[in-house]
């Protein structure tokens, strides 16, 4: 197994921690992914269902499909109406045109992308979007440069240093960003930390090593341990984009 390939399937040892500290989407996000109005949405890549569960909530039919049983297992326990299946980007357990769109949070950075555009565009009705969607911190923050220092940067942050390309069947992708910042209590800054690949591959000795240095980031800021909430500036970009 290449090391990519370890990285994104090891999620599922930290299922509590990602659910308790991954941020979700904004509202703004939400929209422009729904600008087409779809009915039928699959969610690649769900995870816990953060997104999911947000687009849900907006009274459509959402399918949830991730490549590890315990993010499912995860998402399932918390929304037992959203059915799931396990799966693929590359290999997608639905039949051909089932979904007006398809969404991809967070994952995206980890898929065979020649291989995940012509299987997305598989289950895709004509006219029918795909939505790259992903959370990153905002590293024009000072704080969360030497966060990313400490901790590595994520491989959405990396992956997105480049632009986001599209393949045919899809057009050129409609792009939103939306800058909003998070608050969050020192164990879920930990919990961040724990949920991040670059923590979940590492040995024990490794995780200490990180966990010394975010633990030490946290108290170098007196106000924000004073007042034991720090904030955390975000980006969040969705990339839309129609099939033919």
């Amino acid at each position: 197994m290449s090391e990519r390939d370890a990285r994104a399937l090891s999620f599922g040892a930290a299922t509590g921690e990602y659910e308790r500290a991954r941020p979700g989407y904004p509202d703004e996000i939400v929209d422009a992914v729904l600008a087409g109005d779809p009915s039928d949405v699959l969610d690649l890549g769900a995870g816990t269902g953060k997104l999911t569960r947000a687009l849900a909530v907006r009274g459509l039919r959402v399918s949830a499909v991730d490549p590890d049983p315990a993010m499912l297992a995860a998402l399932a326990e918390r929304s037992p109406d959203i059915p799931v299946a396990e799966g693929t980007a590359e290999s997608i357990p639905f039949p051909d045109a089932a979904f007006d769109l398809v969404t991809v949070a967070q994952a995206w950075h980890w898929v065979d992308a020649p291989r995940a555009f012509a299987e997305v565009a598989r289950v895709l009705r004509p006219g029918g979007a795909l939505a790259l969607v992903w959370n990153e911190r905002d590293e024009r923050d000072s704080w969360n440069r030497r966060f990313g220092e400490i901790a590595e940067r994520s491989g959405a942050e990396v992956f997105l240093d480049e632009p986001v390309e599209f393949a045919p069947p899809f057009d050129e992708p409609v792009t939103t960003w939306v800058d909003w910042s998070r608050e969050l209590a020192r164990e879920q800054v930990l919990d961040l930390v724990r949920s991040r690949s670059a923590w979940l591959v590492r040995d024990e000795d490794g995780r200490a090593e990180m966990e010394r240095g975010i633990r030490e980031l946290l108290d170098s800021d007196a106000d924000s341990t004073a007042a034991g909430r720090w904030v955390m500036p975000m980006r969040t970009v969705a990339f839309v984009a129609r099939r033919d």
